[in-house]
């Protein structure tokens, strides 16, 4: 997907594979949506440059100008047999809320780390008890707690989704409007791209959802509202302690060095990860900007020092191995001066890789150690 600068123009545009009709075009204008579409000349000269390439085997997958970049997605397996084309452009306006949040500025991450972007909450233990007893109580093995598209906490069933719908489920929850509960048609894309599950939501607190992903049963007025007011009334305060989780993603007076900006940690094995922009107040640059510094730090680091899975456990403790794969690496943009320009490091250590980012103030020479000890920290959290 691409991305331009602050003041471009970015256009998704999904033609039908073989016939080039247009079957929906969202575009993003600086982070947010933007009303400006693509003209349908522009469109039918790309779908002729499409097919030209398709008869050489090229395929094209996305045009730039200076300020605008246009992607398309072509011949994708659940698009080529379609029967009705306007039909088909009505049932895909119920993803235009999704995708307009992955082409503008979003909080997460999951969309480039393919991680299920998760918060650590003051008192985990007793929401994941309460979770499991809902659960049980509504014949469901998959169920999850989400604060503004981030995953509080979840049942083994949600955990064991495959990507990428364990990434989107939430992210879909948050891209949403507000609602008190919602009865809502899904595909899995690997689990079940044919027949769709229904997920549930009902909200706890503003932004607080809680949900279920389940077949014909139950029916949303079994548990809405003498069963969720029953499992979660007594449990309103901890709820309430979850609600500040969104930006921040780490507990209230979780202990961080003060030159720490942001940080993403994530967890290889698992496909879980913390992002946050907003540890410890505000500062300069603007979350936007962190967030844009971290999201290329990681793309940097991910395609051109550290693998993207782990290495295989019978190779740990083979020095050659371990010789080859650099464990950290850092940068620093602006000057190496105390004070100025910001310093981004990041440190791998078996399953987990921490990216941090920086005030000016730290020194260069202290950024391994203090991503170490950092991750220690958040280890037993993730």
């Amino acid at each position: 997907m691409g991305e331009e600068g602050t003041g471009g123009t970015v256009h998704l545009l999904c033609l039908a594979a073989s016939s080039g009709v247009p079957l929906f075009c969202r575009s993003s204008r600086g982070g947010a949506p933007a009303r400006q579409q693509l003209p349908f000349s522009v469109i039918g000269s790309l779908n002729g440059v499409h097919m030209f390439g398709q008869n050489l085997e090229v395929q094209l997958s996305s045009a730039k100008t200076e300020n605008t970049t246009v992607v398309l997605l072509v011949g994708l397996e659940e698009l080529t047999n379609i029967r009705n084309v306007e039909r088909l452009k009505k049932d895909l306006r119920a993803s235009y809320c999704l995708i307009d949040s992955f082409l503008g500025d979003s909080e997460l991450i999951g969309d480039l780390t393919q991680c299920v972007d998760c918060v650590i909450p003051p008192e985990g233990s007793l929401l994941q008890e309460a979770l499991s007893g809902f659960a049980e109580a509504t014949g469901t093995a998959f169920v999850s707690l989400v604060v503004s598209g981030r995953v509080v906490a979840a049942t083994e069933g949600w955990w064991r989704l495959g990507t990428p719908e364990a990434v989107l489920l939430p992210w879909l929850v948050g891209s949403l409007p507000p609602q008190t509960a919602r009865d809502y048609p899904v595909y899995l894309p690997h689990g079940s791209p044919t027949v769709p599950h229904r997920l549930l939501t009902l909200t706890l607190l503003p932004s607080l959802e809680l949900c279920l992903l389940c077949g014909p049963s139950p029916p949303l007025s079994q548990l809405y509202p003498q069963l969720l007011e029953r499992c979660w009334q007594p449990l309103l305060d901890p709820l309430r302690a979850c609600l500040p989780l969104g930006p921040r993603a780490l507990p209230s007076g979780f202990p961080l060095h003060t030159d720490i900006l942001g940080l993403l940690l994530l967890h290889l094995e698992l496909k879980r990860c913390l992002f946050t922009v907003e540890p410890l107040g505000d500062k300069e640059p603007s979350p936007e900007q962190r967030r844009r510094l971290l999201r290329n730090f990681y793309t940097l680091v991910t395609s051109t020092h550290f693998p993207p899975e782990p290495g295989p456990p019978e190779k740990t403790e083979d020095e050659v191995y371990q010789a080859q794969l650099p464990r950290a690496c850092y940068l620093v943009l602006g000057t190496e001066e105390p004070g100025k320009g910001v310093r981004l490091v990041a440190l791998q250590l078996g399953v987990r890789r921490l990216l941090l980012l920086l005030s000016p103030q730290s020194p260069s020479h202290g950024l391994r150690s203090l991503a170490t000890h950092t991750l220690h920290a958040l280890t037993p959290l993730l």
